[in-house]
C-alpha cells in the first residue's frame, strides 16, 4: 500500500528521499564488457548478444524494406491513422523550435555571427521487451528530421521471432527514420557509438532505456553525444481537495505501470483526499493488466504527501523537480509561473499525462531524477550545432589591438599578445 506523509510530521529527508540511485558495480562492469566486445568484434558480438538476451538467431541485423511494408499492413489503417495524426501534432509543435543563425556587422570593420548546422547522423534507441513504444519513435525521430539530420539510425530489440514489432516499424516509416537495426541493450548503444560492419557510427544517441542502456550511454559519452541520463519514469500530481480520487489514482498508475522502479507522487492539501486516493489505488490495481509492475512501483516508490496548502505543495513539487507534473487544480494557469522545475507540465483536470505521451505534441523524452532543475525536454536543439564566427579587417583589429594585448599579458600569455602585434609591426 502506498504511504501517506504529512508535511507537519515528517522530516525533509523522509519527504524527499528517492532511494539509492547508484547502480551495482556488477552491472557497471557488465556494461563495460559488452561495449568492449562490440567495439572489438562488431556484428558478430551483436548477433551473439541477440541469442543470449533476446533468444533469437539473426542472419541480418538491418530491417529489410519488405519488413516495413509488412509492418504497415499488420499495423492496420486505424493505428496508422492515429500514428500519422500524432506525428502531425509532434511536427507542428517542434517546428516552432527551429532557429536561424544571426549576423552582426559593425561600422568599424568587424562581422560576428552564429551559424546553425544539423548533426550528420543521429542514433535513436527505442526500448523493447515488456512493451512496444511507437510513440518514442515519433518523439525522437521527428525533431531530428526537422533539424535537418541526413541519416537517422534506429536500434531496437527484436522479438523471439526475429522481427521488430509492427507499430514500431510503422512509426519509423512515418517519422522518416533512415535505417532500423535489430539490436537492443548496452550492445546497441555500443554499436551506435563505435560503428560495426552493418551499423554506422553516429554523432549523437538519444532515447530512453533500462539501466543497461543508461549506463552504456554514460560510458560512451566521451566518444559520442547523448541526450540525457534518463532514469525510471516519474509523475507528480499537485491536487486540491476538490479533485476526483479515482482520476488521481488512474493518473498515478499510468506511470507506475511502466516499470517497477517508476515513481508516482501525489501532493495534495487534504488528508481525507489522500486516504481516498490510497484506497482507490488498491481498487484499480486489482484489475490492471500490468498489476505486478504497477504494484511494485506504487508500494516501493510511490507516496502521497499532504501539504498545509497549495503554496506548500508547489514548493515541494519544485524541490522534487519531476519528469511530469500534473496541476489538477481549479485554476491551473494561475499556478503555472510558480512551477520552476519540471520536464513537462499538464494543466487542469482533463489533461492527464498520457495526452503528452502520445498526442499533444511536446516531447515525452524528459529529464528525470531531479535533473529538471537544469535540463530540458528533447527538442530540435538536440540535433543541431551552433558555431560562432568572427571577422575583423585591419581597421577593426587596429582599434582593438592594445586592449587585446593588455588582456593577454594580464593572463601571462605573451604569444597571444604577439599574435596581435605581429600584424602591425611592419606598418
Amino acid at each position: 500500500m502506498i504511504k501517506i506523509l504529512d508535511c507537519a510530521e515528517v522530516t525533509r529527508e523522509e519527504l524527499f528521499y528517492r532511494g539509492s540511485s547508484a547502480p551495482a558495480q556488477e552491472t557497471v562492469d557488465t556494461v563495460k564488457t559488452i561495449i568492449e566486445e562490440v567495439r572489438r568484434r562488431g556484428d558478430a558480438a551483436l548477433k551473439e548478444y541477440a541469442m543470449t538476451f533476446d533468444k533469437v538467431e539473426l542472419d541480418e541485423l538491418r530491417v529489410k524494406p519488405e519488413e516495413f511494408l509488412q509492418a504497415i499492413d499488420e499495423a492496420g489503417s486505424e493505428l496508422m491513422a492515429a500514428l500519422t495524426k500524432a506525428a502531425e501534432n509532434i511536427r507542428a509543435f517542434h517546428s516552432r523550435q527551429l532557429r536561424e543563425g544571426f549576423r552582426i556587422s559593425g561600422n568599424d570593420g568587424y562581422i560576428l555571427g552564429q551559424k546553425i548546422t544539423p548533426i550528420a547522423k543521429a542514433g535513436i534507441y527505442v526500448p523493447g521487451g515488456t512493451a512496444s513504444y511507437p510513440s518514442t519513435v515519433l518523439m525522437d525521430a521527428i525533431p531530428a528530421k526537422l533539424a535537418g539530420v541526413d541519416r537517422i539510425v534506429m536500434v531496437t530489440p527484436p522479438g523471439p521471432d526475429g522481427r521488430i514489432a509492427a507499430p514500431i516499424l510503422a512509426a519509423a516509416n512515418i517519422a522518416g527514420v533512415t535505417d532500423v537495426y535489430k539490436t537492443g541493450g548496452a550492445q546497441a548503444i555500443a554499436a551506435l557509438a563505435y560503428g560495426t560492419e552493418s551499423i554506422p557510427k553516429v554523432d549523437k544517441i538519444v532515447g530512453p532505456g533500462n539501466i543497461y542502456v543508461a549506463l552504456a550511454k554514460q560510458q560512451v559519452s566521451s566518444m559520442v553525444g547523448i541526450d540525457m541520463m534518463a532514469g525510471p519514469s516519474e509523475i507528480l500530481i499537485v491536487a486540491d481537495r476538490e479533485s476526483d480520487p479515482m482520476r488521481l489514482a488512474a493518473d498515478m498508475l499510468s506511470q507506475a505501470e511502466h516499470d517497477k522502479l517508476a515513481s508516482a507522487v501525489l501532493v495534495c492539501d487534504s488528508m481525507e483526499l489522500a486516504k481516498q486516493v490510497q484506497s482507490e489505488l488498491e481498487r484499480q490495481l486489482a484489475s490492471l493488466p500490468r498489476q505486478e509492475i504497477a504494484a511494485a512501483s506504487i508500494n516501493n516508490n510511490g507516496k502521497i504527501i499532504v501539504a498545509a496548502d497549495l503554496a506548500e505543495a508547489i514548493d515541494i513539487a519544485n524541490e522534487i523537480a519531476p519528469e511530469h507534473i500534473e496541476l489538477c487544480l481549479e485554476q491551473p494557469f494561475s499556478w503555472l509561473d510558480k512551477i520552476k522545475n519540471a520536464g513537462s507540465i499538464f494543466l487542469g483536470r482533463y489533461t492527464p499525462e498520457a495526452v503528452g505521451d502520445y498526442w499533444a505534441g511536446p516531447n515525452h523524452t524528459l529529464p528525470t531524477l531531479g535533473t529538471a532543475r537544469f535540463s530540458s525536454p528533447l527538442s530540435v536543439d538536440d540535433f543541431i550545432k551552433k558555431s560562432s564566427y568572427v571577422y575583423f579587417d585591419m581597421h577593426a583589429l587596429g582599434k582593438a589591438k592594445d586592449d587585446i594585448q593588455l588582456l593577454a599579458r594580464a593572463e601571462g600569455l605573451e604569444a597571444h599578445a604577439r599574435s596581435i602585434s605581429s600584424r602591425f609591426e611592419e606598418l
